[in-house]
């Protein structure tokens, strides 16, 4: 008898846990704080069993296809044809990894301002970090992305870790039950923005699947993974809430570096936390940029066809270098070497080039929405990650399964993609609004007007005025 999790289950259960476990994390007990336990509770089991079976429709799907299906574009085009449903893949992947590498820089500008205050404004933070970004952007594949992504992804461990114990630590209640938020329908949904984020996983599913050498024991290696993974978050969200309530802010790290709870974190403890969850930002930027390079430069040189490449991304969906391309009868004295060595020379120029502009773009929008990262953070993940990791996998499961599924399966997917689909425009409409004309706010605005200026540990303040 096989055991339940093989040596190589485990290899790509870590591998997709590292994929996932990044910047979501800090907002999960802004989740708990904005729609209360019971509410945010309910909303994260339920994106936890829609993550979850979407990702294994979606490793359902990549079982019967053929072999030349590798990653998410070539199962887009299988299913939907070779332009729409590569496009239809292909675009909202791309937009995910740039807007996700604008989060990226604007969360790290907060933190590098709020690190060394007086040095620089966010805006030079900002173009600092992407002039250190750019040499490993412009590496033509990153073949060790494994090990890049469990770097980036103990580092955010340890900022998530130090946080919470520091809360643990100088929170002293006096005994006070922390507040609870005056729950409404718009912060109970905004909640969706956050955990389609911290959940995103459908993109490297395939990829990550082709690479198993029993590709049917992968739906087992998913549900394992993102069960733990829920775990995890269930323990943040809750160790973030009982110490806060509603007063939690919406990014863990915020609540160790101010003033406005009533204490005054050591310093030490701060570097620690803001620099390692710096150490996963300079890393996830540049592992996630490198899809958005290599589908542009494929279109760019409509050199993409996926009979003529087997795989072409490496672990954590980074490009890996073409296979050589079949003879062709083209004339020896047609295709010299030095014609071959100017094509060569011309198409590193050209994704020289496209790269850097992509990396221009990505800086511009940042330093627009650099004092909106929460809101960046909801938007990326309602729209984007939401439509890649939830929508897409749903409805081609549907497509290639609809007829030979279950009633009651049937049911509880459509249900999921219902919810999902207006989920994903309602919060992401209400996150657009917020960072083109964000509203004007209060410390603590998730809690009744009483408890929105001043901590609740403040007992003078709360016994004078009652």
């Amino acid at each position: 008898m096989s055991p339940y999790m093989t040596r190589e289950d485990l290899s790509l259960a870590l591998n997709l846990f590292c994929s996932i476990y990044g910047i979501g994390t800090l907002g999960i007990p802004g989740n708990f704080a904005r729609a209360g336990p019971v509410y945010a509770s309910i909303a994260l089991l339920f994106m936890a069993s829609a993550n979850i079976y979407a990702s294994v429709a979606m490793s359902k799907t990549m079982l019967a296809a053929p072999k030349w299906v590798q990653n998410y574009g070539d199962l887009g085009e299988w299913i939907g044809g070779k332009y729409f449903g590569r496009y239809t893949v292909v675009i909202p992947q791309l937009l995910a990894c740039l807007l996700t590498a604008c989060a990226f820089l604007v969360l790290g500008g907060v933190l590098l301002d709020t690190l060394f205050p007086n040095a620089f404004s966010s805006t030079v933070w900002i173009l600092l970090m992407a002039m250190t970004a750019v040499p490993g952007s412009l590496i033509p594949t990153l073949k060790e992305s494994p090990g890049m992504a469990m770097a980036g992804c103990l580092a955010t461990l340890a900022a998530d870790g130090i946080a919470l114990a520091v809360l643990m630590v100088k929170m002293d209640t006096h005994s006070l039950s922390p507040p609870s938020p005056n729950v409404s329908f718009e912060q109970i949904s905004t909640v969706f923005g956050n955990l389609s984020l911290a959940y995103g996983a459908g993109i490297i599913i395939p990829t990550l699947q082709r690479q198993h050498s029993q590709p049917e024991r992968m739906q087992r290696v998913i549900a394992v993974t993102l069960s733990v993974i829920t775990v995890l978050f269930a323990v943040i969200a809750s160790t973030g809430y009982s110490v806060l309530g509603c007063q939690m802010p919406r990014n863990l790290l915020f609540a160790i570096a101010g003033h406005d709870l009533g204490f005054t974190s050591s310093r030490g403890s701060v570097v620690a936390a803001f620099l390692s969850m710096q150490v996963h930002i300079t890393i996830a930027f540049t592992v996630v940029l490198h899809p958005a390079f290599f589908i542009l430069e494929r279109l760019l040189w409509n050199r993409r066809h996926p009979h003529d490449d087997a795989a072409d991304f490496v672990e954590a969906g980074t490009p890996a270098p073409k296979t050589p391309e079949a003879p062709t009868d083209t004339p020896k004295e047609v295709a010299t070497p030095d014609l071959t060595t100017a094509v060569s020379t011309a198409r590193q120029a050209s994704s020289l080039g496209v790269r850097l502009i992509l990396i221009s773009a990505v800086v511009g929008v940042a330093i627009a929405f650099q004092d909106h990262v929460m809101d960046l953070q909801d938007f990326v993940g309602a729209s984007t990650m939401s439509l890649t990791c939830l929508i897409l996998p749903l409805v081609f499961y549907f497509m290639k399964f609809w007829t030979t599924m279950p009633i009651y399966e049937k049911a509880y997917a459509a249900l999921v993609l219902a919810v999902c689909t207006v989920l994903a425009f309602y919060v992401s409409i209400n996150a657009g609004i917020s960072l083109l004309t964000p509203p004007d706010t209060t410390p603590f605005p998730f809690c009744e007007a009483k408890y929105q200026t001043i901590v609740f540990t403040n007992t003078t303040h709360y016994g004078t005025a009652q």
